[in-house]
């Protein structure tokens, strides 16, 4: 929200101005704007309160009702000072004094009293109190929510952008239950200071009256005591709307629409309970000596509006009708059959006692968190992941889940209902079941639901049972992300690149490159988790490399070196890229076996000296990993894929990058050397 002229100059001129109150006598005209105005102000607060739909939108309700109430303060300082010197302090308070309370003083007390009461020990106390509550509850709750939020960013749930968001949410949440445990106290000590200084008009105004104008006791009653209960009268209205409003604010629950629509929405669903308290009303008005025409009027009433509302069951349902129904194939006939044969590139499986997750009813949320991980992968690898079916699976055992891609089951898992997963070191003084976090395979515990904030609090990070799942299917899709880009995948991508770069197309397909080459080459930069998003420029890259060799190694290649530094840079930290080298001899004398075969480049060396290479350079990766620089493994273009191929087995989470795809924008952080002396003296 932009800062305006009238908040930056005329909120702070307006608080001098209340101070300056205080000191500096009003005229009674003055004074009666000022009350009219104070009035207004309480009556605006009010109805804010009940618009919002949660207590956040009116977020600034603690530091203006501080400064509410130093403004109505001011103003008892002010009628005080023209009560007591001259007799009189305007129309308001004459009028609160005179017409209000009927001329009678004891009137005006009585009702002054009662306001009191009803302000000072019914409201004040009972909104000071849920403030009080509100802001403890809201203060535990905060790491909780802070890792709830966590939890849906890590699962795709929602992107960084809504992270940062909530995250700020739950913070200014924080902010605003703890200021108002502080701000309910300005009303209550607002309610005392009101009796004090009515009592205090009341003496002083007697006294005056009766020593320095020289008025009987009856006179200085009938003229101060008024004025005092009539100034009295006109600051506890706004005080009491004040009040009303700190109740409404702290015992708000956050809805989506206002308290009015609220609160006959829901009486409105309860058709039975209107007719009974229409029928209760009715009987009341048959015992002999109570009036029967009021109660039979409001009983009647009740019964006429009961009639209109809508009767259980019949609320407006969200359900197509029957015609619109996509009509389904009988379970025996062909198509269910064909159905059910078809392999699903993508599915999750679960067990009988899992079947909570997906349910809605029982809080599930599986489904919609998948949902959106299919949006964050199409972001994060470039392909749009397949729908994923999800169905229930007898054979499998109690507890866990099963990810298939087209058909076998590449992973397994475990997701023990009422259990979240806690993930840390110390996790031996905890009960629960030891296993392993599906992805990273790191040391976890489950552990029952119950002890989550414990958990929390000793610096273990907890996962609830859908992030497991959804975690470990991202990181499914990542690795076979390549054979889940189908044929029809690939020309849908390319149709999209034709209606913005027609002319990127044109000299890609059909010649020199079928779609079958497109796919295989992209395939291919997934396998070794290269975002293709980039469409563009990687077509640009593989027409260009066509034009000389269509082979899909050099195909490849061309599309990395486009793509070079951003693919560096995906791999770096901070701008700070951890490499490992190979020692100069040793990459000259790969570089001296190099040979061309029908599968493309590899190297040949003695089976044993290539395995010892691919040791040599998992343990220096997993040494890097250790110190927290994930690295990269470096080597000349030519050697790139030789050496990938080399270290799938060894070192399979290791990207290998060329020097060529450095770039010039990171710094480079030496890991490692990798060095064999027995291929140095071969």
């Amino acid at each position: 929200m932009k800062s305006s002229l009238a908040g930056q100059i005329g909120v702070p001129a307006a608080i001098i101005g209340i101070v300056v109150m205080m000191v500096v006598p009003m005229p009674p005209f003055v004074m009666d704007v000022l009350l009219a105005f104070n009035i207004a102000l309480s009556v605006l607060i009010l109805l804010v309160s009940l618009r919002v739909t949660k207590p956040l939108d009116f977020s600034i309700f603690p530091a203006l009702l501080l400064l509410a109430t130093l403004f109505r303060l001011s103003l008892n300082i002010s009628s005080t000072r023209l009560v007591l010197t001259d007799g009189y302090a305007g129309k308001v308070i004459e009028a609160f004094g005179d017409f209000v309370v009927g001329g009678s003083i004891v009137v005006g007390l009585v009702i002054f009293v009662i306001l009191m009461i009803i302000q000072f020990t019914v409201i004040t106390n009972g909104a000071g109190r849920v403030a009080e509550v509100a802001a403890r509850f809201t203060l535990d709750a905060l790491p909780g929510k802070q890792m709830a939020v966590d939890a849906d960013l890590n699962s795709g749930l929602i992107d960084e952008d809504q992270a940062r968001q909530r995250r700020k949410e739950v913070a200014a949440e924080a902010d605003f239950y703890g200021a108002m445990d502080g701000a309910s106290k300005f009303v209550k000590g607002d309610a005392i200071a009101s009796v004090i200084i009515t009592l205090i008009n009341l003496l002083g105004g007697f006294v005056i009256g009766m020593a320095q104008r020289g008025m009987s006791a009856g006179e200085s009653i009938s003229t101060y005591s008024l004025l005092s209960v009539g100034d009295g009268l006109v600051s506890q209205i706004p005080a009491l709307l004040l009040s009303v409003a700190t109740g409404l604010i702290v015992t708000r629950a956050t809805t989506e629409n206002d308290m009015g629509t609220e609160l006959l929405g829901q009486f409105g669903r309860q058709r039975q309970s209107v007719q009974m308290a229409g029928a209760t009303i009715l009987i009341l008005g048959l015992i002999p000596g109570l009036p029967k025409a009021p109660f039979i009027l409001i009983g009647t009433l009740a019964l006429v509006i009961a009639a209109r509302l809508p009767k259980p069951g019949e609320e407006v349902e969200d359900t197509p009708e029957i015609d619109e129904l996509p009509t389904q194939p009988q379970k025996d006939s062909p198509l269910a059959i064909a159905q059910d044969m078809r392999v699903e590139p993508l599915e999750l499986e679960l067990a009988y006692d899992l079947i909570d997750l997906v349910d809605a009813a029982a809080g599930g949320d599986l489904l919609d968190r998948v949902r959106a991980l299919r949006r964050k992968l199409a972001q994060e690898i470039g392909i749009v992941v397949p729908l994923v079916r999800t169905r229930d699976n007898l054979d499998l055992p109690p507890r866990h889940y099963a990810i298939r891609v087209h058909g076998v089951e590449v992973a397994r898992g475990q997701a023990p209902a009422g259990m979240v997963l806690a993930i840390g070191d110390d996790l031996d003084s905890l009960p629960g079941m030891a296993t392993q976090e599906p992805v990273f395979g790191l040391e976890a515990k489950w552990v029952p639901a119950e002890l989550r904030e414990h958990v929390a609090l000793a610096n273990s990070t907890v996962v609830d049972r859908s992030s497991v799942v959804t975690t470990h299917m991202a990181e499914v899709v990542r690795v076979h992300a390549a054979q889940l880009l189908g044929r029809e995948d690939v020309k849908m991508l390319v149709d999209m690149v034709r209606q913005s770069h027609p002319v990127v197309i044109e000299e890609l397909t059909p010649a020199p490159l079928s779609l079958g080459d497109v796919q295989r080459t992209l395939q291919a930069l997934l396998s070794e988790r290269v975002c293709i998003r980039d469409l563009v420029r990687i077509f640009e890259a593989m027409s260009m490399r066509a034009k000389a060799s269509p082979d899909p190694e050099g195909l490849v290649e061309a599309a990395r070196g486009a793509l070079g530094p951003a693919i560096a840079a995906s791999h770096a930290v901070d701008g700070r890229l951890s490499v490992i080298t190979f020692d100069p001899l040793l990459e000259q004398r790969m570089l001296e076996t190099l040979r061309q075969g029908e599968a493309g480049s590899f190297l040949m060396m003695d089976p044993m000296v290539a395995e010892r290479i691919a040791m040599e350079a998992a343990r220096t990766a997993q040494a890097a990993e250790a110190a927290g620089n994930p690295p990269v493994v470096v080597c000349a273009a030519p050697l790139r894929l030789p050496v990938r191929r080399l270290l799938e087995s060894a070192a399979p989470r290791t990207p290998v990058l060329s020097y060529a795809e450095l770039g010039g924008q990171l710094t480079l952080v030496t890991s490692g050397v990798v060095n064999v002396a027995e291929v140095t003296a071969a």
